[in-house]
């Protein structure tokens, strides 16, 4: 017999908020069925309308709140109530960490079905604001505000026009506001998602972490910009740190923000950032973490968790561009650097190269079919690092893990959900969980990174 479903759409209820969801939204239960509370907080109790049921949860919005955590605190956007950039402006910095740390705690019990693991206080960021050095903002038009730039609404693609947004470093700011000033002077014309008529798609601007030097790029769906010229001096006079324009073209009926195709219209193929003391060329379409400072910090305890003493053999499952194997790679006898994507893999090893690091080999391919190769042909990690896509590492892939023996699995998450249960499955494999390190990569956000250490039993 079907259990029946305690709520109802469009009717009220009293909820206690006991946790935080994957988004940064209110958790509570009604009669021990689940409901998600967008700007909730937990330890509060809130009057809530119920707009959305499904069969095993519920989703809805606050009417009142009956009872306040002393947590809740003014959020200092004035877009944030219709942004759906941040999630948490309006839960204390220090509440945002122990929520983080509880969440991670949740899914080990819960998915991992782990108690025993050491799971530390969230690491907090080196920058509560302003710490994003790279900033993807629509481009739209409204009646009233003409040309807008900014994020998008919550669950939705209606642009709120935004002037500074407190996560971007201030660069990028003043890039999103030269660009609106720049189509509105030039009258260029904006693309329209449900015609598919007009230019300008989205800018991308990138800057480092000193924001010495900055990137636009204009990305268009279609290959002309006309008054190209006046435009990129235009931008050059507005943006005083601006060392690279770029135009990508989009032409795809689609949701991506991207195309393949870059011009540089005007100064540097890239700009240079540096995490510790390596430096790496960043593109207009290269993968770098947005949060450099805190980046390294997540890097540093990686590092620490591979407790290399350089005679290891490494392997870094998924190396993206190969920033943390360039960190192992300069206390390890030899690194082993995979990626699917080949432009990834490109980038690795320019990067390595820029730095002088000849000890990190860098292979294009699944790690699930790369491994089981170099296995038969003799490579015995010390040590696994991965840092695998919010999904989490494949199964076979895990098992690859383990056929290989190795002392200890570095294991980098971004979603503590799909970690628990690969711990689980690493589990059965024989690698137990000793400790994770939640890291706060990005502040004012639902979002948790962690680090976790896998010893052999």
């Amino acid at each position: 017999m079907k259990s029946k479903i305690p709520v109802q759409l469009g009717q009220k209820y009293e909820i206690k908020i006991t946790g935080m969801g994957q988004s940064g939204e209110g958790v509570g239960r009604f009669e021990n069925f689940t409901v998600f509370i967008p700007y909730a907080l937990p330890g509060e109790t809130v009057e809530a309308k119920i707009t959305l049921v499904k069969k095993n949860y519920a989703t809805g919005e606050i009417v009142s709140i009956l009872e306040k955590t002393s947590d809740r605190i003014k959020p200092i956007c004035k877009v944030y109530d219709d942004c759906g950039a941040c999630q948490l402006q309006h839960y204390s910095y220090e509440a945002q960490l122990n929520a983080k740390k509880q969440k991670v705690i949740d899914m080990m019990e819960h998915i991992a079905i782990k108690k025993d693991i050491i799971i530390h206080p969230t690491m907090p960021s080196v920058h509560e604001w302003h710490y994003r050095n790279k900033m993807q903002f629509p481009i739209g038009r409204s009646k009233k505000e003409g040309i807008i730039v900014g994020c998008y609404a919550h669950s939705s693609h209606n642009i709120i026009n935004t002037e500074n947004c407190h996560i971007q470093k201030h660069t990028n700011n003043v890039i999103a506001n030269a660009v609106r000033e720049m189509a509105t002077k030039f009258k260029l014309s904006v693309y329209d998602e449900k015609t598919h008529y007009g230019l300008l798609r989205h800018v991308v601007g990138r800057t480092n972490r000193d924001e010495t030097e900055c990137m636009v790029v204009l990305v268009t769906a279609q290959p002309k910009i006309p008054r190209v010229r006046e435009i990129v001096n235009f931008l050059r006079s507005k943006i005083p740190n601006l060392t690279s324009v770029v135009q990508n073209i989009n032409t795809g009926r689609n949701n991506i923000i991207m195309g393949k195709e870059c011009k540089i219209l005007w100064g540097a193929s890239h700009i240079t950032d540096r995490l510790g003391n390596l430096k790496f060329k960043i593109s207009a379409l290269s993968f770098f973490q947005v949060n450099t400072e805190q980046a390294e910090k997540l890097y540093e305890c990686a590092l620490k968790y591979a407790n290399l003493t350089g005679k290891e053999t490494v392997i870094d499952g998924y190396c993206g561009t190969g920033t943390i194997s360039l960190f192992l790679a300069q206390k390890a006898k030899k690194v082993y650097g995979m990626e699917i994507v080949p432009e990834a893999i490109r980038d690795a090893i320019a990067n390595a190269r820029d730095n002088n690091i000849r000890n990190a080999e860098f292979l294009t391919g699944d790690a699930a079919k790369l491994m089981p190769q170099l296995y038969r042909k003799g490579l015995r990690p010390d040590v696994i690092v991965t840092d695998p896509p919010r999904a989490g590492c494949a199964p076979e892939v895990l098992k690859t893990f383990a056929a290989m023996r190795p002392k200890r699995i570095v294991y980098v998450s971004c979603n503590p959900a799909s970690l628990a249960r690969d711990i689980g499955i690493l589990d059965e494999l024989g690698y137990k969980a000793t400790e994770i390190q939640p890291v706060d990569m990005f502040p004012q956000t639902g979002h948790v990174e962690s680090v976790c250490l896998l010893i052999k039993k």
